[in-house]
């Protein structure tokens, strides 16, 4: 199983808790996380990711392990204690103002 940390603001709109279980076929990657995520929660498709792009929204960023996974690519293996369910993956909210 695979942990999966959510912002406040996407656990509102999945009616979920901070953190989600998943179980994810094939490789533990970015894209499978997040493919497994919108499968068990449709209202989250588009939120996270562009919907034709699959790029990731501007103001979400990805952590696992201390790392910002951000900038990697989407089909790149997540580190093995994600994968594991030892550690989460982290949907975070980025903070922009001035």
């Amino acid at each position: 199983m695979i942990r999966v940390m959510l912002p406040a603001h996407l656990r509102t709109l999945a009616r979920t808790g901070a953190e989600v279980t998943l179980e994810v076929q094939g490789p533990v990657t970015q894209r499978s996380v997040l493919d497994a995520l919108e499968a068990r929660y449709p209202t989250l498709r588009g939120t996270i990711r562009d919907q034709v792009t699959q790029e990731r929204r501007p103001f979400l960023r990805f952590f696992a392990c201390q790392e910002d996974l951000s900038h990697e690519p989407p089909d790149a293996a997540l580190p093995d204690a994600v994968a594991s369910g030892a550690e989460p993956f982290y949907v975070i909210g980025a903070i922009a103002g001035g």
